[in-house]
């Protein structure tokens, strides 16, 4: 009774021991932290970050090369395929081979068992062990196929310090994926495992070497090489000490969404990836003795959008730069980023023509006085030129006639994802840096420009996903057409067209002369204080965005778009292998008019004109308003009919500027023509020779209280068509002062409202209205 009593407790306990480990125990073997892992377009590693148990475990590889295959289950298992997980012949020779050593030489283990014993980290090496090992190798035959087995060996065997994997030690020695691994690095790897600890490649090597050519005879013995590839392996050299794992796209290891099981599989080429690198840190090595330490690339073909070179920051020795933050996703001060995006609005709408002048005067709008980086103004200049030459008055007075809201709208269709507040919290400044972006918005945006006009010129359609953010993985867009695009290919093609005007960095002026020279559409920004400097390239096949500042926001000096941005913006295209091509006329988006050849506005009769093209659909054309008739006599004076005969009388059209823009235009063009003399006994009907720059009308004036207690003084300025004429200033009818040729004084007039009337030696007269509202 008491010899059953113990057998039917022995045979429960066996069945609960089975119960246990072949059915209720854990599917998931390992449930180790992985390393991430990055891999180019072409499946090159490009960064990886170490796992959280401080292991490089690069995820579960899937497919086992051959190679490998064929040298691990010849070293350790050569029955792998036909056993079920036990190799009863491998263990009665580890009996016997141990018996006779009177230790443990051989385990007699079997490739599922090694898995087995890989999963149970930290078990005792017991005989009781071995048999947990039998039970659960025979459940993971039943659960797994052999491919699925090999896996878990390959993800899971150590290769060495903390090198756990097949395909981590094989990019950590031999910089390739074991796919492409030789039969002596394939055999090498097999060999590794069996004693990471004693024979490794900083230790043993020689040991190792034989380990590893005793295989490669064993696999020329059984057939699966020929002798020449045995030959040429058993010469093949060892792999050296190793470098650590290629981390050329480090800040792409914290895009989460690009990453699916810790392996991110990019759109990134490491050849151009490794060029650009180089070329931002051989620049910030450079701008650094500036203390400019901080620049950000991203380089983004244009038809897909996908990313091909992203360097969110760069690392720079002896200096503490911010390395780890990733400016490309950064918000910055966009500087004149944006003034493109306005030029291609109001050339879509027909507000402006590619020459059409727009004002370059003195402004004061509600308090805001924008200047020009060159601190000067050309009265007039044509919109094109005012874009290319990057003139913020001219920006600013063309965003104020679009019209703000509208333009925040456009910029946000357009993908701009940055303007989080409302039209009154940018104001007019938005154009010049007012607001923020990231280069990656910015560089997204421009592709977009540029993909709206490479596919309306291969189908003369618009499309659903023209606009849309870059990409760091393989997307297939549908091609949903739409009968409207949010900004026309025509506007988009004469954007581009004033771009290319843009003028070179020193070093690549003239380049136009050069037929090897790449026609580029480009745009530099500054931002105020020096804190940011963009520059920004398109091509029908790429487009470049550049960065550089400092990550802490400090201001340099010649910490300008066009001094530290643009230089590596043409090196880098220096290095994209280029067609040579230009973007494609839209022909189909464009039609001919008359423009006036010096307003650049619709031409009228008075104008000498010429072909121009602009968009087809613009509605809002206006005709020239500069050309006006004037009366001449006989000798070109002016006259008018009380004071010669209407027989008498010449008449011809003239190009009028606006005096305070005639004031400014004819210093920088010598063949404008002034208005003739009004001849001594006329008194002449063109009025308007004299403009009031400060104040405007209704102006409210501050006027502070300087260090000495005193108000201070505020600035009146005018200018007049004629420069030998005089000006008397009043104010509230009590005369001031006169002026001769500059136009300007400094009053203190009381605190309230008042009343500036200027009179000109002639008797034409002008007011505005003004209020002081503190002293």
């Amino acid at each position: 009774m008491l010899i059953n009593k113990r057998i039917h407790i022995t045979i429960i306990a066996v069945v609960l021991m089975l119960y246990f480990i072949l059915i209720n125990n854990k599917n998931n073997l390992f449930d180790s932290s992985y390393s991430k892992v990055i891999f180019d377009k072409d499946s090159i590693l490009i960064s990886a970050h170490i796992a959280d148990d401080e292991q490089w475990r690069f995820p579960n590889t899937i497919d086992i090369p051959h190679k490998f295959v064929a040298a691990i289950t010849t070293f350790e298992d050569k029955r792998f395929f036909y056993h079920n997980g036990i190799d009863p012949i491998a263990i009665f020779r580890a009996l016997v081979y141990n018996y006779k050593n009177k230790k443990v030489v051989s385990g007699g283990s079997t490739l599922t068992m090694q898995v087995i014993r890989l999963s149970r980290k930290g078990k005792n090496r017991t005989y009781l062990e071995k048999i947990i090992e039998f039970f659960l190798a025979t459940k993971l035959e039943i659960t797994h196929s052999k491919n699925e087995i090999l896996s878990l060996y390959a993800s899971n065997a150590p290769f060495g310090g903390n090198i756990v994997g097949l395909e981590t030690a094989s990019w950590r020695y031999f910089n390739r994926s074991g796919k492409n691994l030789t039969w002596a690095e394939a055999s090498l790897l097999a060999v590794l495992p069996n004693s990471p600890s004693l024979i490794h490649l900083s230790k043993n090597r020689h040991l190792l070497k034989i380990k590893r050519n005793n295989l490669l005879k064993k696999l020329y013995l059984n057939e699966v090489i020929d002798k020449e590839e045995f030959t040429l392996s058993i010469y093949e050299p060892l792999p050296r000490i190793t470098k650590p794992f290629t981390n050329i796209a480090y800040h792409l290891l914290n895009k989460k969404s690009i990453f699916d099981n810790n392996i991110a599989k990019t759109t990134i080429d490491y050849y151009l990836q490794a060029r650009i690198k180089e070329i931002a840190e051989n620049h910030i090595s450079r701008l650094s003795d500036n203390s400019i330490n901080n620049t950000a690339i991203i380089v983004s073909e244009v038809n897909s959008g996908k990313v091909r070179a992203y360097i969110g920051n760069v690392n720079i020795k002896n200096t503490n730069n911010n390395y780890f933050v990733d400016i490309a996703t950064s918000e910055r001060s966009t500087g004149s980023l944006l003034k493109p995006f306005l030029y291609a609005s109001m050339i879509n709408s027909g507000e402006i023509m590619p020459n059409s002048l727009v004002a370059d005067i003195p402004t004061h709008i509600r308090g805001y006085a924008p200047k020009n980086f060159s601190l000067d103004y050309r009265g007039a200049v044509p919109s094109k030129k005012a874009l290319s030459k990057s003139l913020n008055i001219p920006a600013v007075l063309m965003l104020k006639e679009y019209g703000l809201s509208k333009f925040i709208s456009k910029l946000k269709k357009l993908g701009m994802n940055s303007l989080h507040y409302d039209s009154d919290y940018y104001g007019l400044a938005l154009i010049l840096g007012g607001s923020e972006g990231s280069l990656f918005n910015m560089v997204g945006m421009y592709a977009s420009m540029a993909r709206i006009l490479n596919n309306y010129n291969k189908t003369n359609k618009y499309y659903e996903n023209n606009i849309r953010e870059l990409s760091f993985k393989e997307i297939n867009y549908s091609k949903e057409e739409t009968e409207t695009s949010t900004l026309s290919a025509s506007s988009i093609y004469l954007t581009f067209d004033a771009m290319l005007d843009v003028e070179r960095p020193n070093e690549y002026r003239n380049w136009e002369y050069f037929s090897s020279t790449n026609k580029i559409a480009w745009k530099t920004g500054t931002s105020f204080g020096f804190r940011d400097g963009w520059a920004i390239g398109i091509t029908p096949e790429y487009v470049v965005g550049v960065w550089v500042g400092n990550a802490d926001g400090e201001g340099r000096p010649n910490l300008t778009g066009i001094k530290a941005a643009a230089p590596i913006l043409f090196d880098i295209f220096g290095a994209l292998k280029l067609s040579g091509n230009w973007f494609s006329v839209p022909n189909n988006d464009l039609i001919e008019v008359n423009v006036c050849t010096k307003s650049g506005l619709l031409a009228t009769d008075l104008c000498k004109s010429r072909i121009e093209l602009v968009p087809k659909n613009a509605k809002n054309h206006t005709q020239c308003k500069y050309h006006k008739l004037i009366s001449v006599d006989e000798n070109g004076n002016l006259v008018n009919n009380n004071c010669e005969k209407i027989t008498q009388i010449i008449r011809k059209p003239w190009f009028i500027l606006p005096p305070i823009m005639e004031y400014y235009y004819k210093k920088k063009n010598s063949d404008y023509e002034e208005l003739p003399r009004i001849r001594k006994d006329c008194k002449t009907q063109i009025n308007n020779n004299i403009e009031i720059i400060y104040p405007k009308e209704l102006t409210k004036i501050y006027v502070p209280i300087d260090l000495g207690g005193k108000a201070g003084e505020t600035i009146f300025e005018a200018v007049h068509r004629n420069t030998n004429t005089s000006i008397y200033w009043h104010i509230d009818d009590k005369f001031i002062t006169e002026t001769n040729f500059f136009h300007h004084i400094a009053v203190n007039p009381s605190k309230g409202k008042h009343k500036l009337t200027l009179i000109d030696s002639n008797g034409e007269v002008l007011s505005r209205n003004f209020e002081i509202i503190s002293k």
